[in-house]
């Protein structure tokens, strides 16, 4: 047994490994000071719920307050390891300021009134707009954090009972382009990969994944592996010199803006040298001479040039990957918020293809999600898609969920692709969308051009509704405030991005009035009185089981079919990757396998869209390139971002995440050590573009775009020239977690564009066009961690640590107790 400040060792203990080894097991406890596990009442389980990756946990409940956390060893995704928002972020749920009672706005004002008055005012609203206007005024915008049960609901209501279009998740931020370069690929959304795939690659590519700071224990996963015999090769692709950077082989680090001419570089020279699977393209694909005959517009030096790398750096890359033996492929935020979301995400997706690199151990794509959650915000129709992956273009796919709902065809909407949330912000704008109900997600801070968003909300005409378990900057602007439960406050399922399930248990009590939104959807139907077309009630369940029952069958026979899973099955043992069924009673580690794709025209989730303009094939098109349901690989020209740097904006702004931090910091800003690891904004720039502008280390300096400024403290750090990074957290929160007047100009996305990727409709944050200028001169180093991607390129006289509480208890064990099903 070991102890280590985890904040300042993030990663923990090295327990090294080899190929085809199991990964060992180390579990690891964080508890309230004083308190030893021999003290915890009960343990009760759960997964994180702070980031994607899935880690397996037990609550400590200590007098009915959640006390501590330890890692689940048996679990297959962690092995008992947790990350540092893991083992503190739980101290949120404790946080005086949660929401206790519903809050309506009454003379401009929000006060506290009971659960009654505010359904009673939004029950009312609805059913005023469904007789003035239709469906068509009523818009839902949910999160990627609350649970499949919760999500299946929503779905139902919105779309089977009162019929509106206008359904979207905050997933569109940051998962949206996962979803689309799948179903370009492979015809359907589902990851073609498997953690265990870390232990079998000779070759991890990550492209604009960090997964050092947003997946922490899967990286600890990595580490482990280069720590042990035969590690590795490690191609890292990103703009910053982030921890993966520094553990890299081959570190890329393109302009932003340009992947799809990278992808392109390397899919050219990996063709140009024969490293490619013949018999598997020819066997198990189309649109390989489209491929072949567009990378060759692009040759090393060409793309040397687009993207200002150097070109032995393409060609040592392409090589590595080109003759990797077992490759995984990672993607996340850098190429799915950026010029060219899903063009550059298939190419990925090509060079596993091209290769014969999937379905086999260590050969995987894994296009990572950046929500707990956001997996089952797809598979259950939380974002606007169909539940169970279902085509809005296939009439029988439609007819078939009418079945299941027990309600007419034409009462679910299909007439056109669901509305994402941009184009929700601008219906919402011009009028036509009247009341909006915001469950867990934070807008106001979250989406681009803060501004624009910020008046669009507060627009008199539009009912707000929000749904969640703080007075966050939307909810100040709520017409209808609902106070919901939160992790280990409820029960419910939730999938990460390897298709693992977990179930999550109520630990505690949610304080005062405060409901699971489960409850609050279910409330809601009930008082519209939505009918089945038999007169029943749509929504027939009325607890967390038997949602999960219910959702279990509109999965019978699709993609994520659930239906050999349980609450039982979940209890007690490790998260199980659906396909589970009777086919795969015990789960599925990989799919894909031998060339067997869910792409056929009749099953399929999509039959694709166009890369450059958005527009949907037609069924006829999609069967006649396709008709034997083979992977489609999409080539893609490079086209400049919309927003390049200029005389008066010289600079790219691109925007992200730490690793302390989690989206708005609506929880993790009250977790005192994940705070005060990571305490105020910051800018990122390099060595070279700061004694250009004559900045030190901690100087104030104003970043602005054509949108707005914001003013942050200079970290000099291994970004690459003409870069600035801001992180994307902060909003008008003060340091101590409470609310800070507006126009305290720290919310990266005051300065990011309105635009979008034309066939994800997934949100830029890269590319905007900046000018930085000198504020005032520092006192200090800047308060960024030093821990991360912001690590300083000098010392700066301090280094990120956590509390004299911020220990944790890891216990290596030299036999593995996780499972790999």
């Amino acid at each position: 047994m070991t102890r280590k400040d985890r904040i300042a060792e993030p990663w923990g203990t090295r327990t090294p490994y080899g190929p085809g080894e199991e990964w060992p097991v180390r579990v690891d406890t964080h508890l309230d000071e004083g308190l030893a596990p021999e003290g915890v009442d009960r343990w009760v389980q759960t997964a994180s719920i702070l980031h994607s990756n899935g880690d397996a946990l037990d609550i400590a409940v200590k007098d009915g307050r959640i006390a501590g956390v330890r890692g689940r060893a048996g679990d297959r995704v962690n092995h008992g390891r947790l990350g540092p928002k893991d083992l503190y972020g739980w101290q949120a749920n404790n946080s005086a300021d949660r929401l206790t009672k519903p809050l309506v706005r009454e003379g401009g004002k929000l006060v506290e009134t009971d659960w009654d008055t505010a359904m009673s005012r939004i029950v009312k609203r609805t059913n005023e707009l469904l007789a003035e206007q239709g469906s068509s005024a009523i818009g839902f915008y949910t999160t990627g954090q609350l649970f499949a049960e919760e999500y299946y609901t929503l779905g139902v209501v919105a779309h089977g009972g009162l019929g509106t279009n206008h359904v979207d998740g905050n997933t569109r931020l940051c998962t949206a382009t996962a979803a689309a370069a799948l179903k370009e690929s492979f015809g359907c959304d589902g990851q073609p990969g498997s953690y265990t795939d870390v232990d079998h690659a000779d070759v991890i590519a990550l492209y604009g994944h960090n997964m050092a700071e947003t997946q922490t224990v899967l990286w600890a996963r990595v580490l482990d592996r280069l720590a042990g015999a035969n590690p590795p090769k490690i191609v890292c692709v990103d703009p910053r010199s982030t921890p993966v950077a520094r553990a890299a082989t081959v570190h890329l680090a393109p302009r932003p803006g340009t992947n799809v001419a990278l992808m392109n570089g390397l899919l050219h020279e990996i063709i140009a040298n024969g490293w490619v699977d013949s018999d598997y393209i020819e066997a198990h694909t189309v649109g390989y001479d489209e491929l072949t005959m567009r990378v060759q517009e692009y040759p090393p030096d060409v793309v040397a040039r687009i993207c200002d790398v150097p070109e032995e750096k393409i060609r040592d890359a392409a090589r590595i990957i080109g003759q990797a033996e077992r490759l995984l492929s990672t993607v996340l935020q850098g190429f799915y918020q950026s010029n060219q979301a899903t063009a550059a995400s298939v190419q990925v997706n090509n060079i596993n293809i091209i290769r014969g690199m999937l379905g086999k151990p260590g050969c995987g794509i894994l296009q990572m999600n950046g929500q707990p959650t956001a997996q089952n915000t797809r598979e259950c129709g939380g974002d606007g898609d169909l539940p169970g992956f279902r085509n809005w273009s296939n009439d029988e796919h439609v007819k078939d969920l009418a079945r299941v709902w027990n309600v007419d065809p034409m009462e679910i909407p299909h007439y056109s692709p669901p509305t994402h949330v941009m184009q929700m912000m601008r219906y919402v704008e011009d009028g036509s969308i009247r009341m909006l109900w915001v469950s867990g997600t934070n807008p106001a801070v979250s989406l681009p051009e803060l501004a624009r968003v910020r008046s669009i909300l507060e627009q008199d005409r539009l009912f707000l509704v929000v749904q969640d378990i703080f007075l966050s900057e939307t909810a100040q602007l709520a017409d209808v405030v609902l106070p919901a439960a939160t992790w280990g406050e409820k029960t419910g399922t939730f999938t990460n991005v390897d298709r693992t399930v977990h179930l999550s248990e109520k630990a505690v009590d949610p304080p005062g009035e405060a409901k699971p939104d489960l409850d609050i959807f279910i409330d809601y139907a009930r008082r519209l009185d939505l009918k089945d077309k038999d007169g029943g009630p749509l929504v027939k369940w009325h607890d967390p089981e038997s949602a999960f029952e219910a959702w279990k069958e509109c999965t019978r026979g699709r993609p994520c079919d659930y239906t050999g899973l349980s609450y039982g099955k979940l209890r007690g043992g490790s998260g199980i990757q659906w396909p589970c069924n009777e086919e795969n009673p015990e789960g599925t580690e990989r799919i894909y396998v031998d060339g067997k794709f869910w792409s056929r025209p009749e099953y399929c989730e999509s039959y694709g869209r166009d890369l450059v303009t958005g527009a949907p094939l037609e069924p006829a098109e999609y069967k006649a390139l396709n008709p034997e349901g083979k992977a489609v690989i999409k080539a893609a020209g490079y086209l400049p971002p919309h927003e390049v740097p200029s005389r008066d904006y010289p600079l790219q702004l691109t925007t992200g995440r730490t690793l302390y931090h989690f989206h708005t910091r609506t929880k993790t800003a009250r977790a005192p050590e994940l705070q005060a690891a990571a305490p105020e904004v910051w800018v990122e720039m390099s060595a070279a573009d700061a004694e250009a502008y004559g900045i030190a280390e901690g100087d104030l300096a104003e970043i602005t775009t054509p949108r707005g400024s914001v003013r942050a403290q200079v970290r000099i750090s291994g970004i690459r020239d003409g870069v600035l990074f801001l992180p994307f957290h902060y909003g008008y929160w003060d340091n101590d977690g409470g609310h800070a007047p507006d126009g305290a100009g720290r919310a990266a996305n005051e300065l990011t564009i309105t635009d979008w990727d034309a066939a994800s409709k997934q949100p830029i944050f890269k590319t905007a066009a900046a000018r930085l200028k000198k504020i005032a001169s520092g006192d200090r180093p800047s308060s960024a961690p030093t821990t991360t991607g912001s690590a300083p390129v000098a010392p700066i006289g301090y280094e990120t640590a956590g509390s004299h509480n911020a220990g944790v208890d890891e216990d290596v064990r030299t036999t593995s107790g996780g499972g790999t099903r």
